[in-house]
């Protein structure tokens, strides 16, 4: 059993800035892919971007070069750095590894 837990979310205003992150704790041997996830009212869940335990990234189109992805193996988490920010990525945002889920953060964008 794995547990993640997300936090970083807020209200911000169109073109600013936010800092997600997601601590994962639980039955870890070695996580190999972690990533974030999206779900905007009345829309499916969405990918938004992953990394592997060895850095390597992939990103949704709509938010490259907006958002960065990293990672802390020795803490075991993942953060989502997300700048530049639209209305458009008004969702609550979810952690995601194997089979795991956080429970979700709010990212409102909002004027």
């Amino acid at each position: 059993q794995v547990q993640l837990v997300e936090s970083g979310g807020g209200l911000v205003q169109p073109g600013g800035s936010l800092r997600l992150s997601c601590a994962a704790s639980g039955s870890i041997s070695s996580i190999y892919i972690m990533g974030w996830y999206r779900q905007a009212p009345g829309k499916q869940r969405e990918f938004v971007a992953h990394i592997s335990s060895g850095g390597v990234r992939s990103y949704k189109d709509s938010v490259k070069g907006r958002f960065t992805i990293s990672r802390d193996n020795a803490k075991n988490t993942v953060y989502l750095q997300m700048d530049s920010l639209k209305i458009e990525d008004t969702a609550v945002y979810y952690c995601n590894t194997e089979i795991y889920w956080g429970q979700g953060t709010q990212v409102t964008v909002s004027s």
